[in-house]
Order: structure tokens, then sequence, then C-alpha cells
């Protein structure tokens, strides 16, 4: 299971506990690669019962090198270019390179606000991170691939949300067409010197993103936060040909293929990740 033996890998936003970023670095890891693990809090709190003492960034750097890998862990705002530079550095001067980029980091912002309602720093907030932060990171990654000349693999989460119109998340949806073009772009930019960039677009996954979400739906119906997870997202489940949410395991295997050899000819595609609901 060592395929990616010898290469060093970076993945944003992988300090939450259900988050696919943190299933992400454990399988590149588990594949023999190096991992630098980067997010913009080191450990950000989940509502999941059982999940209080979550160490974040440093956990993961744990598990990681208890089963015999090597990490780094990196605090970084992505849309602070200075703090994507700086990390970029400190990552480079631990490992050498950088041989694959996975870029999960996002937020979605306030859910269900139509755009009417939704306040500037809103928008902008996610937009920032969510676009900006998503060019700045790559731009950062690439340069170091063309540099060393060695080709490269980059893969940007986009979302189910940048093909279609979300009422009540306008600014998420609009973010995620946007890194939807950056991927596409980016790949015809990159193709001459052999780095790959592809987009994956997951749909509903058992995530930390949505945890306040459903707080404001538990506050409203008077019920637990688990009671008015489980109710949101068996209704969503109704709509999944699957007939389930994803999780973020399989996330990590398209991720996993998206960085390995395996994917060698593939550039500029986006690859839904929904259980079959497009």
């Amino acid at each position: 299971m060592n395929s990616l033996k010898g290469k060093v890998a970076m993945v944003t936003g992988a300090a939450s506990k259900r988050g696919m970023g943190h299933a992400i670095a454990l399988r590149l890891a588990k594949e023999g690669a190096d991992v630098i693990v980067t997010d913009k809090f080191a450990a950000p709190k989940s509502m999941f019962p059982g999940d209080e003492n979550w160490g974040g960034l440093n956990e993961i750097v744990k598990e990681i090198e208890t089963a015999g890998g090597k990490a780094l862990a990196l605090t970084v705002d992505i849309n602070v270019s200075k703090e994507v530079d700086a990390a970029m550095d400190k990552a480079l001067k631990k490992f050498g390179k950088i041989d694959i980029l996975v870029h999960a980091a996002a937020i979605r912002g306030p859910v269900g606000v139509p755009v009417v309602d939704l306040s500037e720093k809103d928008i902008r907030a996610i937009i920032d991170v969510d676009l900006v932060g998503s060019f700045l990171i790559c731009k950062a990654a690439a340069k170091d691939m063309v540099r060393r000349g060695k080709g490269g693999k980059i893969v940007i989460f986009c979302s189910l949300a940048g093909t279609h119109g979300v009422p009540g998340s306008a600014a998420y949806s609009a973010a995620k067409y946007g890194t939807i073009g950056l991927t596409k772009s980016l790949a015809l930019e990159l193709a001459k010197y052999q780095i790959n960039v592809n987009g994956i677009n997951p749909g509903m996954i058992v995530t930390n993103l949505r945890d306040e979400s459903f707080q404001k739906m538990a506050e409203a119906d008077g019920t637990t936060w688990e009671e008015a997870r489980k109710k949101d997202q068996g209704a969503l489940a109704n709509h999944i040909p699957w007939g389930r949410l994803g999780t973020p395991e399989e996330a990590a295997d398209l991720a996993y293929f998206l960085v390995s050899d395996l994917s060698n000819y593939i550039t500029g595609e986006v690859i839904a990740l929904g259980g079959g609901v497009t």
C-alpha cells in the first residue's frame, strides 16, 4: 500500500474530526506519503457526541506518526496571501517539495438565507475563503511544482452546489461555480508541466460543515442537536438515489485516485461524488 512512497502531500481544511480533509490526510499517509495538514483553526469543535476532546491538527499528526508516517501541522488562513506563503515556506523547509495538493478547506456560511437578506460581510467571507483562498493556495503549490519540473497533482474540492443554483446559499454556490472554473483553467495552464489538476464535487457528505446549522434547527424545534441532524440528513437521503449520504472516507478514496498514478491522463475534470444525485 505504498503507492505514494516518497511523495509529499499538503491537505488543507484537515482539522475537523469528521471532515473530508482528515480522512484524506490519513488515506494519503496510509499510501506512504508524508503529509502536511493545514487549517485556519488548529482544533475546531465538533458537535457530534463523543467528539468533545478532539485534538485537531496535532492529533492527526500523532495518528500519522503512530502509523509510521511523517507529518507536519500548520495553521493558516488561506485567504491571506502572507499566511499561505509562510505556510508553504515552512512545508518546503521540512520536506523540500510539494508533490500533491488536496485543497479541501471551505466555509459554508449561512444556510437558507435569501440573497436579499444576506449581509455583505457574509458574502465577502464566503467568496474570500472558498474562491480567493483556492486561488492563493493553488498558486503557491503550483509555483513550487513548476519550479521543480517534476510534475504534480492538484485536487480542488468544489461542490455539487457549483453546478446548479441553491436557494438560500447563493454566495456558497457562486464561490463553488468559481472553483470549478479555476480547476479547468489551471489544468490547461499547468498541463505543459505535467501537473494534473482535477476537482471533486461532493454532494451531501456526513461532516462537521453544517454543525452550527443543526444547532439552529435544534433550537427552533426544541430538540437535541443529534435529533436535528438525523432528521435533516434523513430527509436529504430520501432524495439521493443511493439512499444515503456519503462518508469522508469515500471522498478520500476518490482523492487518492486523483493524486495517484492511476489518473495520470486525467486533467481538467470535475467528478461528482453524490450517490447518483446528478
